[in-house]
């Protein structure tokens, strides 16, 4: 392809004319094609004509760096270059890079049009930039181009995506005749973000009021939601309107019918629909072996995927980290050693999402030394990967390799989230390792700025309780910016179980009450305590009296609610088979 472009432009450099230019340049696949025709148009002084220059840094926008290089090259861009810039960086690794080019294009004093805002948004929503995107917004609104419907569902995709909604219902309401069914889908995309499938079918009844015409898209946003809200009736309801307006050919509605199926407890209904198609993309094969996957049913997921093989369908990565997610969670190591062993034998890429699964299979099946092996043979990592690893070494109890494996994470340039320091503070607790836990504590907030969650604090909590620094357990607890859930007491009156704290113990389990939960868990956590601090059962009665006349004392006292409580099992694995043992 290179050597003819090459051999057309050397063989005809004056008849060349703008319409083999042209040509030329939609052919063009690679960077180096476009480089000789860039060479080309220098040689022949096209370099001075705009449209010969827009068409080219079009063309190039694939290639940023590339595309960025021609730009910097011209004098003076126009509104057209100054587009193509940003719909070029917007589509990128590196969204943020298009808001200099968005302010250099104001400061130039250049007025602006519809496709000025559209890849500018966009790459807001990418970045997540909330402060820049409602800037845009205002500028928008100033120039008038928010009348554009474009302009406007881009704004409404960008709110919605940043978890915006009021902002998005706003805009929404604001001159309701321009809306499209884009306008319909982004606002419903926006609730479904947020998990309010309720907002969303109200949504979809009213669009169908409005006899819009009903698209793909908005059927994968509304089946979804009547997952979410567990209702098979409504999902049986919207099967039914997809065949009658002809969706049901799609294969995207088809995964999301049987998805839907799957989540509302009726599978069968969801393998129906499979078997009904005759010619099945992988995706459909994914989402129907995901599903068996997650519903428990590993021997069918193993036999759907023979039948892939069976049927010559080339299974990819998505194929199988459903199914190792799923031995994962059962514990089943046979099983997640034949996937191993299957994505070997088959030659699949190991690429990091199917690399992290069988990380992450291993390790919670007991297997580190293998988790550590793919691990370090993993082509490339990302922040799941190094996660996967760091909560791997915690999970075996070797807290001073998962800080190890952290540090060696920043080193190598990886941002951590909350989700990793959430493993590292796990780890170091686990570990007793209390001042590593509060400088990792430090760090996330001060270098990374990522807030406290409630599971970041019940990790502290979890750490001071193990090492025996109950005060300061139960101080940090009480002035926690956030309201401390049960999960976190509860670790707090595991603590004094450990230690025999009777005191603290009691009125850790004081504040449980309040939560009005009725767990059998606590009483049993204080019985426990009571019996490590030596407490005879005399003694521990005594107390338990003492307590209800005071409750009476104060009219605080309730009827006793009898606590059951919840049975047991486990789940062990023989000859590939699983069975479950009550105890």
């Amino acid at each position: 392809m290179t050597s003819n472009i090459g051999s057309r432009l050397h063989q005809n450099p004056v008849r060349l004319q703008y319409s083999n230019l042209l040509s030329a340049l939609e052919s063009c696949k690679q960077t180096l094609e476009i480089s000789q025709i860039h060479s080309f148009i220098i040689k022949t002084g096209l370099d001075r004509d705009p449209f010969t220059l827009s068409k080219l840094l079009a063309s190039s926008i694939q290639d940023t760096q590339h595309a960025a290089s021609i730009f910097n090259q011209i004098q003076h861009p126009n509104l057209f270059m100054y587009n193509t810039m940003l719909r070029a960086y917007s589509i990128s690794d590196d969204p943020k890079q298009s808001f200099d080019i968005f302010n250099k294009l104001r400061a130039r004093g250049i007025v602006l049009d519809q496709f000025s805002f559209v890849p500018i948004l966009k790459a807001c929503a990418r970045a997540s930039a909330i402060v820049m995107g409602q800037a845009v917004h205002g500028v928008a609104v100033t120039s008038g181009h928010v009348q554009f419907i474009n302009v406007k569902n881009t704004l409404l995709h960008f709110y919605g995506v940043c978890g915006r909604i009021q902002r998005a219902q706003k805009l929404f309401d604001e001159n309701l005749q321009i809306n499209d069914l884009v306008s319909w889908n982004s606002l419903m995309g926006a609730y479904l973000h947020i998990s309010q499938p309720k907002v969303v079918i109200y949504l979809f009844r009213q669009m169908c009021r409005c006899c819009l015409r009903i698209s793909v898209t908005t059927m994968l946003t509304v089946l979804p939601a009547a997952s979410d809200l567990d209702d098979s009736l409504g999902g049986e309801s919207l099967h039914g309107h997809c065949i009658k307006i002809g969706l049901c050919s799609d294969s995207k509605v088809l995964s999301a019918l049987v998805d839907m199926y799957a989540k509302t407890g009726n599978i069968d209904s969801g393998r129906r629909i499979f078997d009904s198609v005759a010619v099945k993309d992988v995706v459909l094969w994914n989402c129907m072996i995901g599903n068996y996957a997650k519903s428990g049913l590993l021997k069918e997921s193993i036999a759907l995927l023979q039948l892939m093989e069976y049927e010559q369908v080339e299974p990819n990565s998505s194929t199988l980290v459903s199914l190792l997610s799923a031995c994962a969670a059962s514990g089943a190591t046979n099983v997640g050693r034949c996937i191993s062993n299957y994505v070997e034998g088959h030659g699949l890429p190991s690429d990091v999402v199917l690399g992290t699964a069988l990380l992450d299979m291993f390790a919670k099946c007991g297997l580190l030394d293998k988790a550590i092996d793919i691990f370090e043979r993993m082509e490339t990592k990302d922040v799941k990967s190094w996660t996967a690893m760091i909560s791997a070494y915690g999970v075996h109890g070797r807290a001073r390799d998962a800080i190890s494996v952290f540090h060696r994470m920043e080193e190598e340039g990886f941002k951590p989230n909350e989700v990793t320091f959430l493993a590292v503070l796990t780890a170091c607790s686990h570990g007793g390792l209390v001042m590593e836990g509060m400088k990792c504590f430090k760090r996330m907030v001060q270098k990374y700025g990522i807030s406290p969650r409630i599971e970041h604090y019940g990790c502290v909590i979890d750490l001071f309780g193990r090492a025996g620094l109950l005060e300061e357990a139960y101080s940090l607890i009480e002035s926690l910016p956030i309201k401390g859930d049960a999960t976190a007491w509860r670790a707090l009156l595991s603590a004094c179980r450990v230690h025999g704290n009777v005191r603290l113990g009691e009125r850790v389990q004081r504040v449980l009450v309040g939560f009005d939960e009725g767990h059998p868990t606590d009483s049993i956590l204080l019985s426990s305590t009571y019996a490590i601090a030596g407490w005879s059962p005399d003694q521990v009665r005594m107390q338990e009296t003492k307590e209800e006349i005071a409750e009476v004392g104060n009219g605080s006292a309730e009827k006793n609610v009898e606590m059951i409580k919840e049975a047991g099992y486990s789940t062990i694995e023989m000859a590939s088979e699983e069975f479950e043992q009550g105890l």
